[in-house]
């Protein structure tokens, strides 16, 4: 029989309503049998999330504040569904099981989990389906680390029987049991855990949006949705700065060549996007799949004549971010020109002391930092095939009168990237997508 994991997110679970939603999709399609729902998130535009209610009540519990009133609104929350909603399950003593355990200096990690946890327990009294705690299945090292393997065979040992199960998204436990936390947004690696673990044919991610959009549109109005789209060309954008999905969620399932679909559950007919492995046979590959950026990058350049000679010469620049700890974004290099583009805010902190330590460890002939520089990445597997795709690039900014501080191509041809004055970020978006989608 088919099989289909579905994570539903704090939008798609924020109140009754809403869960009757839930219910009536998992209803359409009797392939949907393993839930993974994230904690209540808001319901209108001045609603607190329960997530950030929890992380409050364990910053005023580590400082002898009472937190009682700020969880009396969680508490509201739990039950103002269980009660709209007649469900059965004692939700109030796992709530007053939860507000003891915040004041006797339980970790933060998990207070936060606990948003999921009883979101669980109710979605899983709604249903009738079986409750399986995450901390049970979902394994982390002694550091913290996600140990994938052992998740999956907990995990896999836990959905053999093919019973309806829910498991609430973003915490496991580390060996000595205790609670710990993926970062904020990981319910989506939760939902992709179980999809690996259940061998899923589909995992649906239904959210507040009906997938992806090829650009910001915040920048371009009304940009066209993405029908579909490889694994490669998400990390790309996710890279840049593209969000719907968790970038970490991508690999459980990426790696099992289980497809993803991000759905709208306020739109729950509308197909959303799908992302595989490989592209999907379409007649017709527009030849741009997105667009995405981010501001805020410095370019350390670094000249010397017959670089390309010195042995070692690279990696000594690299050195010099590697004891600062500040990771690289690209390397643009000349014969005797090697640019690394950093974050501007992680550089500025250390700035004197990273150029004074190049030049001690190369001696270079000049060395100058370009500040307030823009990443856009243009991503499409149809580049590949459509010849003269770089030169319509340049030639819409150069129409633009956009000046190209950097270019950078993969060897995969499935991204050209350019740099900008930050000035000129949205600009630069503007134009690449009028030329290609316009």
């Amino acid at each position: 029989m088919k099989k289909i994991v579905t994570k539903f997110g704090g939008s798609s679970l924020s109140d009754a309503s809403q869960f009757a939603k839930v219910k009536g999709i998992l209803e359409m399609e009797p392939a949907r049998q393993y839930v993974v729902p994230s904690a209540p998130g808001r319901r209108f535009p001045e609603d607190d999330k329960v997530t950030d209610l929890l992380y409050l009540c364990h910053r005023q519990a580590a400082a002898g504040e009472d937190y009682r009133g700020t969880f009396d609104k969680i508490r509201a929350r739990y039950m103002d569904i269980a009660h709209a909603l007649n469900l059965k399950a004692d939700i109030a003593a796992a709530l007053d099981e939860v507000c003891a355990r915040i004041g006797e200096d339980e970790s933060a990690d998990y207070c936060a989990s606990r948003g999921e946890y009883l979101n669980g327990l109710l979605l899983a009294d709604y249903l009738g389906w079986r409750f399986l705690d995450a901390a049970q299945a979902v394994r982390f090292d002694e550091k913290g680390n996600f140990d994938s393997e052992a998740t999956q065979t907990l995990m896999s040992a836990a959905l053999a029987d093919g019973e309806p199960t829910v498991v609430p998204g973003f915490y496991g436990a580390k060996p000595d049991g205790k609670v710990h936390t993926f970062s904020r947004g990981g319910s989506d690696i939760t939902g992709a855990i179980v999809a690996r673990a259940a061998g899923a044919d589909m995992y649906e991610n239904w959210t507040d949006v009906s997938g992806f959009l090829m650009a910001d549109p915040r920048i371009v109005e009304n940009p066209r949705e993405i029908a579909s789209i490889t694994y490669k060309e998400l990390r790309e954008l996710s890279y840049m700065g593209a969000s719907v999905l968790h970038e970490d969620a991508m690999f459980p399932v990426h790696r099992a060549g289980i497809p993803t679909n991000i759905r709208n559950t306020n739109k729950p007919y509308h197909p959303g996007t799908i992302i595989s492995v490989n592209a999907p046979l379409e007649t017709s590959v527009p030849t741009i799949t997105g667009i995405a950026g981010h501001k805020g990058f410095s370019v350390i350049s670094v000249e010397k004549a017959m670089m390309n000679a010195e042995l070692g010469f690279g990696r000594r620049v690299l050195q010099v971010l590697e004891e600062e700890g500040i990771s690289f974004e690209h390397l643009p290099t000349g014969i005797d020109t090697m640019c690394v583009v950093v974050s501007g805010e992680s550089l500025a902190p250390c700035r004197e002391r990273v150029l004074a330590r190049i030049i001690e460890l190369t001696s270079p002939d000049t060395i100058t930092v370009h500040d307030n520089m823009s990443i856009i990445a243009t991503v499409g597997r149809g580049m590949v095939h459509n010849c003269g795709t770089a030169a319509r690039l340049f030639s819409a900014m150069s129409r633009a009168h956009i000046n190209v501080r950097m270019i950078d191509q993969g060897s995969s041809e499935l991204s050209i990237i350019v740099g900008v004055d930050d000035a000129d970020f949205e600009a630069t978006i503007r134009a690449i997508y009028n030329e290609f989608l316009g």
